[in-house]
């Protein structure tokens, strides 16, 4: 089932205002509510802090997670525990974990649309394409190895598949730069490097396709999302007023949407939380719910964002280790 088919969100949105983490809504605005007790984790699951989140064409949830590793010791030796969880998305409750002994430390996950499983590892600098059942069939990059020739990567953080199987690799925080590679793994073209200019990124964050093609990425430390063609010619870009750092997009060809979670730290170091946006295709803004508003829960900062075909938002937290439940508030 194309992807494009399982990301349904509503199109005919208001305009969004404040309840993530726990905030209020104003009158008048379509409302998210926080789904409480989820996911729903026996005792002895092990779900670490989340890097990553897929959905797959039955509408679970596969999270990409760091289980309890040590950064320190993760730079050294591969994380012993299970680092990919499929999750019933309705329930929160695990279906099957695998991921033992496989990486160095994670970071983007993408589903493609055969539910082959894509992940960046900036530990090992490599990317590494799975079967859904966890065997791998692709892997590019040397291990532990950077680089920024056609062979090897500097701790690339995400990836995202083209309906003919070419994709594209945001690489990352060493490397400025997008490339593209064929099905098979061919190197084909890249663009980019260090900078705040059209074209020129610092720290390509995620990477995603619209239903045209064109490719949005996520430019972090710049706090702005640019969009190209399939080419890599610039197309047009938004900036964050709001000073948050761009950490992560999705876009929903289906309803004509983008959608990007931000980060943002006051001057003083204090963490002021992060923000859930929504964008025209164009990347003309919309609505946002999150930091901007009343909080009444802890404080957020979001790595991930994803959405399935019941129009509910996840997103992942770093600092609390948690996978986050939004769910549409219908209207009476």
């Amino acid at each position: 089932m194309p992807q494009t088919v399982r990301l349904r969100l509503v199109y005919a949105l208001c305009l969004l205002t404040a309840i993530g983490c726990g905030q209020k809504n104003d009158q008048n605005s379509d409302r998210y509510s926080l789904a409480e007790n989820w996911p729903r984790l026996q005792s002895k699951e092990i779900l670490g802090q989340p890097s990553g989140l897929g959905i797959d064409s039955k509408g679970n949830l596969v999270i990409f997670h760091r289980a309890g590793a040590d950064p320190d010791a993760a730079a050294q030796s591969k994380i012993p525990e299970n680092t990919i969880a499929k999750l019933d998305a309705d329930t929160g409750k695990i279906l099957e974990s695998w991921g033992k002994d496989l990486f160095g430390w994670p970071h983007g996950l993408t589903i493609d649309y055969n539910d082959n499983v894509w992940v960046t590892d900036v530990g090992l600098h490599q990317i590494f394409k799975f079967s859904p059942e966890g065997e791998l069939l692709m892997k590019l990059g040397e291990e532990r190895k950077p680089g920024d020739d056609q062979r090897h990567f500097n701790r690339p953080t995400d990836v995202a598949i083209a309906e003919d199987g070419s994709f594209y690799v945001s690489d990352g925080y060493g490397n400025s730069r997008i490339i593209k590679f064929s099905s098979s793994g061919k190197f084909l073209f890249q663009w980019g490097e260090k900078g705040n200019g059209k074209g020129q990124f610092d720290l390509p964050h995620a990477v995603d396709l619209d239903g045209e093609g064109n490719v949005v990425v996520a430019d972090r430390e710049n706090g702005r999302i640019q969009k190209f063609d399939a080419k890599g010619n610039f197309l047009r870009e938004w900036s964050n007023e709001g000073g948050g750092k761009v950490y992560s997009i999705k876009t929903d060809p289906v309803n004509r949407s983008i959608w990007a979670v931000d980060y943002l730290v006051g001057d003083d170091d204090q963490i002021l939380g992060s923000d859930i946006l929504r964008f025209g295709t164009e990347l003309e803004f919309e609505a946002k719910f999150g930091r901007s508003k009343a909080y009444e829960g802890p404080v957020c900062r979001y790595h991930d964002i994803e959405m399935d075909n019941h129009q509910n938002i996840f997103v992942a937290d770093l600092l609390e280790n948690r996978v986050q439940k939004f769910s549409p508030v219908q209207k009476k």
